[in-house]
């Protein structure tokens, strides 16, 4: 596929993310408290859709396993808000499976096999190891949030969340540094300002 389509998927989800931050940054402000508006997890489900379509198109799955896991956790909150139904039953059906989909599509067609996503020739041992490594961390931020919320019975972004943001936000800004990867820097660079002015809100005014 063409690079420059790879890359205009990558730097859509990429502004998708950042717009969902960047609205939840806005409404906190205001307020002087962390909020989460339901737009923020549609955008965030948009967003994952697109990155984790990036990350099989670029060949790194580094990528494609920090969004696996995070996709259904948005689709969960958006159940958790009662926004999910508010989808047609059609496009709800196309999302849960659509991960599914471009994995059995890519084995069986050999577009991605073992091989592939753990070339080391396009990608240093060492280098994917840290790429798994902050993805990891990263994701766990929304698995940690999940939990959270699944136990309060609502969406809610807690300071464990935002801590998590920072630390695995910062270690996958270090990879893109060393991947040449201009669609991640774009999304961590301005990630990292509103995870740290997040912890401050909650720091300062609470939960």
């Amino acid at each position: 596929m063409n690079s420059w389509l790879v890359l205009g998927i990558g730097f859509t989800a990429q502004a998708l993310f950042s717009s969902r931050m960047i609205l939840q940054w806005i409404i906190s402000e205001k307020h002087k408290k962390v909020l989460t508006p339901n737009l923020f997890w549609q955008l965030s489900l948009l967003a994952s859709f697109l990155l984790f379509l990036y990350g099989y198109l670029r060949d790194d799955f580094s990528i494609m396993l920090g969004q696996v896991i995070t996709y259904f956790i948005y689709i969960r909150n958006m159940q958790l808000e009662n926004e999910w139904k508010k989808f047609p039953v059609w496009l709800r059906v196309f999302l849960y499976i659509f991960p599914a989909i471009i994995l059995i599509y890519g084995f069986n067609n050999n577009v991605i096999d073992r091989a592939n996503l753990f070339n080391t020739e396009h990608i240093p041992l060492g280098l994917m190891a840290l790429g798994v490594i902050s993805q990891i961390l990263f994701t766990l931020r929304f698995v940690y949030q999940w939990i959270y919320s699944e136990r309060r019975k609502e969406s809610h972004l807690p300071m464990g969340f935002w801590v998590l943001s920072l630390v695995g936000s910062s270690l996958i800004f270090i990879y893109a540094i060393f991947r040449l990867d201009p669609v991640l820097l774009l999304g961590q660079g301005s990630g990292l300002i509103m995870y740290s002015r997040n912890i401050y809100i909650l720091k300062t005014y609470g939960e």
